[in-house]
């Protein structure tokens, strides 16, 4: 709102001038909403009302619904993921590394970090690849990439430390720590609790401790 030295009432905007609105908070809002809701199940309606913006507000901040949801994957990214892989990062070991994953998605995916998010992972649950959506379903994809990646390397810095053997089945071992994460995540969207979730996290180590002994 500007002042006017000839006026006690400041002008109105110009009819068309978008409302001015925080970008952050509205991506905030438009992250939770796609990460509860889905990509298909949210509507511009639906996006509009939680950020509190109108459509051509949104439009003209993010482009499109496909592109909104691209930056809300980011910010998800950006805000969310060290819940989960910040233990994962500062383990001393590749085994404390996946235990770490494993314990603190118990605890990120069902809310019991202190904090009120949708249960579950947004980027496993997306399902933009299987809706018509080639483009945001490769975002996702590479989104997904991401954690295998980090396992891949953590798990050969373990051979190259000497605590994981040469032979040892570096890609079926990542593999088989994110699937784990992955079915975790649809566990607690369907309500299981941290601790039935730290059961299954204990249960993965001592197959993992069998899988890997030399």
């Amino acid at each position: 709102m500007q002042n006017s030295d000839k006026a006690s009432v400041a002008p109105k905007p110009a009819r068309g001038r978008p409302r001015a609105f925080d970008r952050d908070a509205a991506l905030s809002a438009a992250t939770r909403l796609f990460w509860q809701k889905g990509y298909a199940a949210t509507s511009i309606s639906d996006l509009t009302e939680a950020m509190g913006i109108g459509s051509p507000s949104l439009y003209a901040a993010f482009g499109s619904k496909e592109a909104l949801y691209g930056e809300a994957l980011r910010y998800y990214g950006e805000n969310y993921e060290a819940m989960v892989w910040g233990g994962f990062n500062a383990a001393l070991t590749g085994r404390a590394a996946v235990e770490a994953l494993l314990m603190d998605s118990a605890a990120a995916l069902t809310g019991s970090s202190g904090r009120t998010e949708p249960l579950g992972c947004m980027v496993t649950l997306s399902a933009v690849g299987s809706e018509g959506h080639a483009e945001l379903g490769e975002i996702v994809k590479s989104a997904r990439g991401v954690g295998l990646a980090r396992l891949k390397e953590r798990l050969s810095r373990a051979v190259r430390e000497g605590e994981l053997t040469d032979a040892a089945d570096i890609d079926g071992l990542a593999r088989f720590a994110m699937a784990v994460q992955n079915g975790m995540s649809v566990m607690a969207r369907d309500g299981a609790s941290r601790d039935e979730l730290e059961a299954v996290a204990r249960h993965t180590m001592a197959g993992w401790d069998d899988r890997t002994k030399a």
